[in-house]
């Protein structure tokens, strides 16, 4: 069984992630990490004998399209439908408010 993870490995756990907590929250984490780790333990007491790998949730074989040449020099064709350009470019509107520090 999985020994007890304590407060300090939980709080390295989160840091890994990049995740900040509260010391309330750290409280409430700490046990819940705990109880996912026993999870692996029921998981590993598990008897697999004779059990295939399985790769991938589904039986789905990933179908690859032909590498077909197409028409991709189309700047004016593009440009005609930005609602605005500048200078043979889409123009947007700024996302960055540099008028205050």
């Amino acid at each position: 069984m999985a020994e007890k993870l304590g407060r300090k490995a939980a709080e390295h756990v989160a840091e890994l992630a990049k995740l900040s907590f509260t010391d309330a929250e750290l409280d409430q984490f700490v046990p819940q990490l705990e109880a996912t780790m026993h999870l692996f333990d029921d998981l590993q007491q598990m008897d697999t004998t004779g059990v295939t790998p399985m790769y991938s949730p589904t039986q789905e074989i990933s179908v690859m399209r032909e590498d077909v040449a197409v028409a991709s020099n189309q700047r004016d064709a593009l440009l005609a439908n930005a609602p605005e350009t500048e200078q043979g470019l889409i123009k947007v509107p700024a996302i960055i408010d540099e008028s205050e520090d």
